[in-house]
């Protein structure tokens, strides 16, 4: 099938949900992806945070395709190895204690929200919890994950949602401190915020929240799904402010493009929290899904992926501090490690911007209020930063 052809029925069979651009995909290598015409694309999304390692890595594809061959799913009425020592894995590179996986991000954010809710219920016997959000936050399109996403676009048609969820201005600890009261079980942000525009916490403020939850016997939720597995130079971003959460979640870079996350607690949050029965996944945790898992964290040890990230954040940053400096259509650069946005003047639209970049083979996302998002493979080199620079600048 052509291009045309392939976007033609697409169009008619799927749901329209996706404002998707006009280009078919059908390969990639390394830091490039392919359409199905052979033009090559530099990509600065890695469909948005997921593809750690690029394109087309053998080792990746080799080890994949021996357990796709030995055992792909039995269910969680059974043990498994991979699920064994994946679930080893990130607890090691977390620093918490036990696990669940589940098939995406959103499914994470709703097993987190599952067990804050119990944990309160265990406490209290009370069913009333109060869950305290961001504004301009993310955290997913399931009903509850929608419920606790701080931007009105996403929540106001699918009324009435989880009750409970209240807002709290992201790095505004005062107004975190006010929506404090005896039933609130859990405050939940992003130690980056991703769609909502690239902020990272500031150190102040995730570690008043920590301070608050300490105080008051709340659980500190944080949504680790886009920020997390190296993105910001750590394989948490909490790591990098001397805080732990009682909740994590995490998905994208964890499974290398197979559908899979997890959300991770501590030893005193399962105690007192899930029993059996409580929760549960068909899909959640099979053999196939484990193994990538278990590789992702392996490779980005032994490729010493941390370091590579650390070693590149200045020149990443440097590259784009000067098209800020040389655009007026630019108004600053945000982000921690490769996950970086820049500001557009309101005169000017990042979805523009990014659609007059793909035309020009160059991947980029949006991000709420008109920023640019930028979200590469963690492979990226000094070459890949100096190609994105070329292209976007000659835009702008």
């Amino acid at each position: 099938m052509t291009s045309d052809e392939i976007m033609k029925k697409a169009d008619e069979d799927l749901i329209a949900v996706y404002n998707r651009f006009p280009v078919v995909f059908s390969g990639g290598e390394g830091m490039y992806l392919f359409d199905n015409d052979g033009k090559r694309y530099l990509d600065f999304a890695s469909g948005i945070g997921v593809n750690a390692f690029g394109y087309g890595d053998k080792e990746i594809a080799k080890e994949l395709s021996m357990q796709l061959g030995t055992l792909v799913h039995v269910s969680n009425l059974y043990y498994t190895e991979p699920l064994s020592k994946a679930a080893e894995a990130v607890k090691e590179i977390s620093g918490l204690d036990r696990v669940f996986f589940t098939n995406s991000g959103a499914e994470a954010v709703e097993g987190a929200l599952k067990t804050a809710k119990r944990y309160y219920f265990n406490k209290t016997g009370k069913n009333d919890a109060k869950v305290i959000a961001m504004n301009s936050s993310f955290h997913g399109r399931t009903i509850g994950a929608v419920s606790v996403t701080g931007t009105d676009a996403y929540r106001s048609p699918f009324y009435p949602l989880m009750e409970g969820a209240v807002f709290a201005d992201y790095n505004d600890l005062s107004s975190v401190e006010k929506l404090i009261d005896a039933r609130t079980c859990a405050i939940i942000m992003e130690t980056v915020q991703g769609e909502g525009g690239i902020h990272p916490a500031t150190a102040e403020f995730i570690k008043g929240i920590r301070r608050l939850c300490d105080e008051h016997d709340i659980l500190l939720v944080l949504d680790e799904i886009q920020c997390g597995m190296c993105r910001t130079g750590e394989f948490f971003a909490f790591q990098k402010y001397d805080v732990k959460p009682d909740i994590l979640t995490s998905a994208k870079a964890l499974g290398l493009g197979l559908p899979v996350g997890a959300f991770i607690v501590s030893e005193r949050v399962a105690k007192n929290s899930l029993k059996p029965g409580d929760h549960g996944s068909t899909y959640g945790g099979n053999p196939l899904c484990t193994s990538a898992v278990s590789l992702s964290i392996r490779l980005m040890k032994e490729r010493r992926v941390r370091e590579h990230v650390k070693e590149l954040t200045p020149y990443f940053e440097e590259t784009l501090d000067r098209i800020v400096e040389g655009s007026d259509k630019v108004k600053e650069r945000r982000g921690e490690g490769f996950m970086q946005g820049l500001l557009l003047d309101e005169n000017v639209k990042a979805r523009d911007i990014v659609s007059a970049a793909l035309s020009k083979g160059l991947i980029l996302l949006t991000a709420e209020g008109n920023v640019i998002r930028m979200l590469p493979p963690l492979i990226a080199e000094k070459e890949d930063f100096d190609r994105m620079n070329e292209i976007l600048s000659s835009l702008l």
